[in-house]
Order: structure tokens, then sequence, then C-alpha cells
């Protein structure tokens, strides 16, 4: 399972020679077949008529005028697409989760039981997603670059870039009341893309299948193939009457997309071509041997034990308690999944020797460097000044791995009295010095967003979690102690447990009208409210502060070597290359194709229900409804029977590029026709995000015919399949 863009966002691959280390990073567009993830006003350049594709790509995108981009939209940090003229959405189960999740409660638990409308009067919120669908995407480099021109201090000019960005996206957004636009730097800085989106604030469920094929295998069968879960979901988009994107309410109507997409009518086989569009998270593969050795070493192991010693403590806490797993859900499944992901990260790096061939290859770098005096002065210097700044923020890792937990995971009392603090920090600051990109509209989100934090709250998890931290702090090495904090650990309190409690006996954090009250106060109202949890904060704050500081130091640097970096990797392969996945939507293709993923072992393209019923055990993960088995049993299968494998397929394997966000893109083929639905990629191939491997690495989609047969044939929502033109 792919994770979301603004949670967390990947192992195992087969040995391969240096010169595909290179290819991997240097890709010249008639290069290795399927890699990249390609901005829309690249795919010209890609040789798609040859690799099979039966449309021009103008259907795919073509500037102002509407084509199947148009159709995909950004949801809920994963990707979703229209498939009826009624704005219905096609999604994954899991980008739909937390929507589930909040709409749920012990006596109507969606998660658990799935959810079906049967008419669009009974659809139900889906609280806090919201759908962008791409309006217009123009190059504005030179405008960006035009404002910061002659300044040599890189702070000073990174804070004009973002000027000048706010300036181009505030101008758009003024005048259109569902215009969501943001200029984007590509190539660390190298290019600099406005994106425009409409924004549609009222998202409802129509349908989602029970958790038990929703989830079927949950995290044993995560990133793992064979997969038999139906990772799907419909949602409705909803505006006002005169078609403008807006918040909930009973007089809004369906929207009416310009374009949607189709369902398939020819079988899939192994072969075939698909393409996807969607929006990929993040990618790190133009990253030096630095970056992936700070990964490798400090980044992944402390969140992969970090994550995992939350998860354990949220089931100790809730194993009794049906409301508390209901309300911790979210989290832990998602944790879960960022866990598996970073260890597989781990294991991929370590049995490949990931950072000894990237430093390998930066030796042949170096080589090229050195070459000519005119490219030694450019670049002779610059992977030994990112070394400088990653031993920099080493100094001070284990503090600030702690103070990331305050702005997040010690519990939701904390982190809202975070946002508290900052936005009264911020506002007592000359403007200029003020972070990038604080505005009205910043704080306006984070009240909009207050609502659904609290959907997740469960307070003996939450003082749990803030006991966990506050015990972490207190181990610290002497030299990076956070003395403010003595008054816990030295002064009148028996134990961390016992000021936790007192904490939070005297604090009104648990109160959203009175949480959303303090977004207007200053530090000094704030201190004067003696709130323990915010007093707390307080003195954790500049601590905090002295961290942003830092890594914005950081980030200035190595943000503008990488782009040199980037510009020699150019200059010496005089390649084209496609920029790392940063939440905008992209363009990947390959073929249906299974693959190899050890000696002697070779994994079919197609899982079928016949592996759904194989694998069940009736007990969770593995607990399929005894209607789905009784379908298989009496093979009452419709018109959803494969010729060839002579059952429902379930899920494909095909060779596309992507990482989390793709999760929910529409996957098409050649004709640009709905085939399936992305839900998540092979744990062989999970530092995909580091290195593409054309042999190994696959893309996991659920197959449209199995979508369909479970809308139809268990869930008995003929009205949805005819909604979508299907006969």
């Amino acid at each position: 399972m792919y994770i979301s863009n603004n949670f967390f966002y990947t192992c195992l691959i087969m040995k391969r020679t240096l010169t595909t280390i290179i290819c991997s990073f240097i890709l010249a567009c008639a290069g290795i077949a399927q890699e990249g993830m390609w901005l829309l006003n690249q795919i010209d350049q890609l040789n798609l008529k040859e690799a099979g594709l039966k449309i021009p790509t103008t259907a795919i995108f073509n500037p102002g005028q509407p084509a199947i981009a148009n159709a995909v939209v950004q949801l809920g940090g994963g990707t979703a697409s229209f498939v009826s003229p009624e704005g219905l959405l096609l999604t994954n189960h899991h980008v739909a989760y937390t929507a589930l999740q909040r709409a749920s409660n012990v006596q109507s638990n969606y998660l658990t039981d799935g959810f079906l409308a049967r008419e669009k009067s009974e659809e139900i919120q889906a609280p806090g997603y919201r759908a962008r669908i791409l309006v217009e995407m123009k190059d504005v480099t030179g405008e960006i670059l035009e404002a910061a021109k002659g300044i040599d201090d890189l702070e000073v000019r990174d804070r004009k870039i973002q000027e000048k960005s706010d300036e181009i996206s505030k101008a758009i957004e003024d005048q259109q009341s569902d215009a969501d636009a943001g200029v984007v730097s590509m190539y660390n800085g190298k290019q600099y893309i406005l994106f425009i989106y409409k924004v549609l604030k009222d998202i409802r469920i129509v349908y989602s299948p029970p958790l038990s094929i929703g989830n079927y295998g949950g995290e044993i069968d995560n990133w793992m193939w064979p997969r038999h879960t139906g990772d799907f979901s419909f949602l409705r988009a909803y505006v006002a009457p005169d078609g403008k994107g807006a918040a909930y309410s009973e007089q809004n109507i369906p929207y009416k997309p310009e374009i949607w997409l189709k369902v398939a009518r020819e079988n899939l086989n192994p072969g075939d071509f698909t393409f996807v569009v969607g929006f990929p998270g993040s990618t790190t593969r133009y990253r030096t041997s630095n970056s992936a050795a700070w990964n490798l070493t400090e980044n992944y192991p402390f969140s992969i034990e970090n994550y995992g010693a939350i998860i354990a403590l949220a089931e100790e806490l809730t194993k009794n308690d049906p409301e508390g797993q209901l309300k911790v859900a979210s989290l832990t499944r998602g944790l879960a999944n960022a866990m598996k992901n970073y260890q597989g990260k781990v294991d991929g790096m370590i049995r490949t020797k990931y950072v000894d061939r990237k430093k390998k290859f930066e030796e042949e770098f170096m080589v090229w460097v050195n070459s000519t005096p005119e490219t030694k002065a450019k670049y002779g210097t610059i992977l030994d000044q990112i070394q400088a700044q990653y031993k920099v923020i080493k100094k001070t890792k284990d503090r600030d791995n702690i103070l990331g937990l305050f702005q997040g995971l010690a519990g939701t009392r904390i982190n809202v009295a975070y946002y508290a603090w900052l936005i009264a920090t911020e506002k007592e600051k000359p403007e200029q010095e003020r972070i990038p990109g604080f505005s009205q509209q910043l704080i306006d989100n984070l009240t909009d967003g207050l609502q659904y934090t609290y959907n997740n709250y469960y307070e003996p998890f939450d003082k749990a979690l803030l006991v966990r931290t506050l015990k972490m702090v207190q181990k610290l090495p002497g030299d990076q102690r956070m003395e403010s904090l003595d008054y816990i650990f030295n002064g009148s309190y028996k134990s961390v447990e016992e000021f936790v409690d007192e904490a939070y006996k005297n604090s009104r954090l648990d109160e959203l009208d009175y949480v959303k009250s303090l977004l207007d106060k200053s530090t000094g109202e704030l201190k004067s409210l003696n709130d323990p949890i915010i007093t707390l904060m307080a003195e954790i704050y500049p601590y905090i502060e002295e961290n942003r500081v830092m890594n914005n130091t950081f980030g200035t640097i190595v943000i503008d070597l990488r782009k040199q970096y980037i510009d020699a990797l150019y200059e010496w392969k005089g390649s084209a290359l496609y920029p790392d996945a940063n939440g905008t939507i992209r363009f990947t293709y390959g073929p249906v194709k299974g693959y190899s993923p050890e000696d002697a072992v070779w994994y079919e393209p197609f899982t079928t229900l016949r592996g759904v019923v194989e694998k069940n055990t009736g007990i969770r993960p593995f607990d399929a409804p005894e209607k789905l088995i009784t379908l298989y049993e009496t093979k009452d299968y419709g018109q959803w029977t494969d010729p060839e494998l002579k059952d429902v397929p379930v899920a494909f394997l095909h060779r596309c590029d992507i990482t989390g966000g793709n999760s929910g893109s529409p996957v098409m083929n050649a004709s640009g026709e709905v085939i399936g639905v992305v839900f998540d990629g092979n744990y062989e191939a999970m530092i995909s995000d580091w290195q593409y491997d054309y042999e190994i690495q696959r893309t996991i989609s659920v197959d449209i015919r199995y979508v369909l047969f479970i809308t139809q044939k268990f869930a008995g929502a003929d009205f949805i399949l005819k909604e979508m033109g299907v006969n």
C-alpha cells in the first residue's frame, strides 16, 4: 500500500553493473524504457506510439482542452479519477480509509462493515477531503529567477523566490474562490512551474467494500505479491449550484466534469501497454551518497523503531476498547505502512550495497569533474560541501528527532499547543523574518483542520504518547539536553506519568472551540492561561525554533548544491532528465508483466478470486466474506470472467514507475480506457524512490474487473455500473 503525500511516505533488488547504476541516475529519453515519472509537458518526448499507445498524446494532456489528465484528481493524499458525468470518483479503499474512519462510530463502523449509498441523498461526507483538478500548468522560471537576480546570499535569494511565488499564486487565488495555485520547484530550483487547480471541497462516500475485501491480507500482504485485496472505493464530488467548489451544503449538486474515464471493453493480457496518470509524492533519485547514507543509518532506523513502538502502545491501550481501536485506526495503519516501507528501503540498500555503489558512481563523476580546469572549478567541491552539511545536522540528531515528535506524534494536545505557539510567535516577528509561506490562509487552513484532528483523539493513548516522548527527552545525551524541561524531571513530580496526569487534568486542549480561540492570541496571552501543556510547549519551542533555523540553513545550502550537481550530471551525460516526484501530476507507462524475485521463482502478472479463497482462514486479515466465497463456489461471476484465467482477475502487475501519492491513480490501456487502480508496489523494489530497477520494479493494481464484480455481484450496486456506462 503506497502511503499519502502529507503523512509518511521503497527493498530488495537484483545486482546490476555500474553502467546500469549510472543509467538509473542519468536517464535519456530514449534510455531505459518505462523509467520516469514524467511531467505532462514532457510526454511528447517519449516514444509512446512505438511502445504501444493507440491514442495521440493530446488525448492525455492538451493545454486548454479537456484531456485524460483533467479527469485525474489529487484526493486525500492520494489520487482519484472521475468515472462518470455525475462526479463519481474511483480511488483506493486505503485512500478513503481516513474518511471512513472519521465518519464511523462503534454503532456504524464503515471501516469494518463497508458503506453503500443507494441514493445520492444517502451519501455521507468524507470529512476533510478535497479534490484538486488540474486546470493549467505553466513554466514561470523566467519570472521567478528574475526576482532573485543578482542576490548572492542564498537565504535572501530563497526568500525572494518564495515571495515571488506567493505573489503569482495569490493573484490567481484572489480572482477565483475555488482555485488553488502554487509555484513548484523542479530539479532543485533549475525550473519553476505554476500549477493551477480547481478545488472541490464537498466530497461524499458512495461505496466502500468491507475491510475484509478492501484490506484483505492486511499488513501481512502489504507491499507483497501475490495480492488479493479489493483496494477500491467510490466517492462523489459536489459543487455549489453555480459550479464553484464549496464546502458541504445540502444545496450542493454533483460536479459535472468536462471529461471522465471510460471502462475498458477488452480483456487485459500479459504484455499489454498500460499508463498511469497520478500525483506521486516524493523521490530522491538525484541525491548523493551522503543523503543515502544518512537515511540508511539515521533517518530510517529511528522511524522504524519509533513507529513500531507507537503501534504497540496503541494496540496495548485499545485491545479491549472498540471505540479506542476506531480512533487510532487511521494513525496506526499509516505508521505500519510507513514502517514496512522504510524497513524495505533499509533491506534493499544493505542487500545491494547501494551506498557503496553510489560512491563508486561519484568516483567516476569526479574523474570527469577533474578532467578539465573548467569543470573542476565549477563542480570540484560539490560533494565535499554536501558532506559538510550532513556533519552539522548530525550533532543534534537525537534531540531533533524528539523535537519532530512534539510536532505530531507526542499526542494531539501538545500538537495543537505547538500550532498555537507557532502562530503567535510568527505574528510577533517582522513580516520579513517570518517563516516563508506563513499567512492568514495558513492559519485559516489550520483552524478548519482542527475538527478532523479531534476525530482521532483517544485520551489514554494521547497521554501515553506524551509520557513516552518526555521519557525520550530524559535519556538525551548531555550535550543535547533540553534543560528547560528539568522542572518536570527534577522538580516536585514523582514521575513523568504524574506530570502528564496533572497536566491533562488542568488543560482544556481537548475542547475544540477553546483551541480554535487560541489561534488568535499572542504569546503573552497564551502564557497567562497557565495551561500546563501550553507552558510545556513554551519551554520546548526555542529548541524547535533553533532546529528550524538549522534545517532551513541546511536546506538552502544543500538544495543549491543539489541543483549544481544536477547541472553537472546534465553537462556530463548530455541527457534529458525527468524531475524527482514532488506531489505534482505525472505520467508513467509500461507493459503488463510478471517478474522473478529470486533464482528459480517467477511471479505471474495476475491473481484471481481463487487465490482469495485459498488464503481464507476466517480470521482477520484473511477473513473473506461468506457471500464472496459463495460467489466463488457457485461460479457466479457474471461478465467478469477472464477467458484465459477462467476466473475473476483480482490484481495485476505492470512495469510503471510510481511512488507514494500514486495510490488510487487510474491505470489505462493503449486506448485510454480504465483497466485498474494503482494501490501498491512490490517489496523487492522498495528502494525505487532512490533508483529504478527495470527488471524487478512493478506496480500492483486492482483489476477494474474485480472492482466491478465486487460492486455488482457482492454489493448489488448495479446502479453504479450503469452510471459509469458499463453494460
